[in-house]
């Protein structure tokens, strides 16, 4: 049965549409976006709508706005299944609002071949949720050693190669990547990190690292990273997609990079523009990260990078741990935070202060990642496949772990009263999310 999406606010940037529309959908695409009072059917011949048998979804007072694409989520399958498994992920993202995830390679065994590939496609098809795309390895084992083989990789349905959270420290080996990678189209993304300046520090270096008595992670160890790969970048004028930009420096060095017309992107996750490291005053693992909360001048930087267009995507960095991981003292604690079903309430927090609008939020969270990782479908269009996402903006709920759909707790935004949420969740025609307040008739 076709399906009409009816009285919502559509918000596209890829289009530029942004107002009141119906939305029909017949076959897992699009068929016409329209007036509501000039409804058309397939045909395009001016067929009324009231004379044909739909199901109507009913998005009046919500935004209708193209799939959310998370670029950097760890789906930790194979290897670490009690974490998360491929089904819970995929499951935790429609949650969120996404209709597409991609999984980092930093499984057990790596994903560095086809084989695993191969594994984590055949276990997204099973779930049968949102998309996955898989982002094969910069190395072998992610050792920094030898290269994977991307020819292989790419063909077996990789979109992008990375070490994920470990850097590419000999700098031969990531220009050969970046060499390699540009010959099958495929961006490289940097986890830019020094590992004799971050050494074994645990937190952000600074006043609040001093009155906790840990060790502290400089600026730094990040900042001179990004330099180097820009430079890289630049002189073999490949694609460089930065992860998880979290310093006020590294922000300083992208706008100037793309000024030259360097071709880097970059990201940045929703808890480097919501929270510091004042948030581990209490020495909460559950806000232990690499890279690490920063100070506010830091926060404020990417805040103003996100707003300029420096920085080109949020991704959600969602990093399952389980107790084992998370319940220990610091210094032995495993960094990260779940992210997919928290990332689009923190993204409107931004709209709702004004340092956003929606267009420029949706850009981020669906367009651009399309874009860099070439994913063939961008934005709302007829004859596209109706991936997308209905938020009610005026939504307020509390977050509360127990809720998730992910396997893991790890949050530091237990408590926050937040606005905005995901009510459905669409991919290629078919509900894969929807939220008892949104009614469908």
């Amino acid at each position: 049965m076709p399906l009409l999406i009816k009285g919502g606010r559509i918000i596209d940037p890829e289009t530029g549409i942004d107002g009141l529309k119906d939305i029909l959908i017949e076959d897992g695409r699009i068929v016409d976006i329209c007036d509501p009072v000039q409804k058309r059917g397939k045909s395009g011949q001016g067929n009324d709508l009231k004379e044909r048998e739909v199901k109507v979804i009913d998005a009046s007072g919500k935004w209708v706005v193209p799939g959310l694409i998370d670029m950097h989520t760890h789906l930790r399958e194979p290897g670490h299944e009690y974490k998360e498994t491929i089904r819970s992920g995929c499951l935790a993202a429609a949650h969120g609002g996404f209709t597409a995830i991609c999984c980092m390679p930093n499984t057990y065994p790596v994903n560095d071949n086809r084989s695993v590939t191969d594994f984590i496609l055949k276990k997204a098809k099973e779930a049968g949720s949102v998309r996955v795309y898989p982002i094969g390895a910069v190395s072998c084992g992610l050792s920094g050693e030898a290269l994977a083989e991307y020819g292989e990789l790419k063909e077996a349905g990789v979109v992008a190669v990375s070490d994920d959270g470990r850097p590419v420290m000999n700098s031969r080996l990531m220009r050969r990547a970046l060499e390699y990678a540009k010959r099958f189209g495929i961006p490289v993304i940097s986890h830019c990190e020094d590992l004799y300046l971050s050494a074994k520090g645990v937190m952000n270096e600074g006043f609040v690292a001093t009155r906790l008595g840990l060790r502290g992670i400089p600026n730094a160890a990040e900042t001179v990273m990004v330099a180097r790969d820009i430079a890289i970048c630049e002189l073999t004028d490949a694609p460089l997609h930065i992860a998880h930009v979290s310093t006020a420096e590294s922000v300083d060095l992208i706008r100037m990079a793309k000024a030259r017309g360097v071709r880097v992107t970059a990201e940045t996750a929703p808890h480097y523009f919501s929270l510091t490291d004042e948030a581990l005053l209490d020495y909460s693992t559950m806000a232990k990260v690499n890279p690490p909360l920063r100070a506010a001048k830091d926060r404020e930087a990417i805040i103003e990078g996100l707003a300029d267009g420096t920085i080109d995507v949020i991704a959600t960095d969602h990093a399952p741990h389980s107790s084992i991981e998370k319940d220990l003292e610091f210094d032995a604690a495993a960094n990260g935070i779940v992210g997919l079903e928290t990332s689009l309430p923190l993204g409107l927090k931004l709209v709702e202060s004004g340092a956003l609008d929606i267009s420029d939020l949706v850009s981020k969270m669906s367009i651009n990642p399309a874009r860099i990782l070439s994913l063939g479908h961008v934005g709302l269009k007829p004859d596209a496949p109706a991936d997308l996402t209905i938020i009610d903006p005026e939504k307020r709920f509390t977050v509360d772990p127990n809720t998730f759909r992910s396997k893991s707790r790890n949050t530091p935004f237990q408590g926050w009263n937040l606005k905005g949420k995901a009510v459905l969740t669409m991919v290629e025609g078919n509900i894969v999310f929807k939220d008892e307040s949104c009614r469908i008739y």
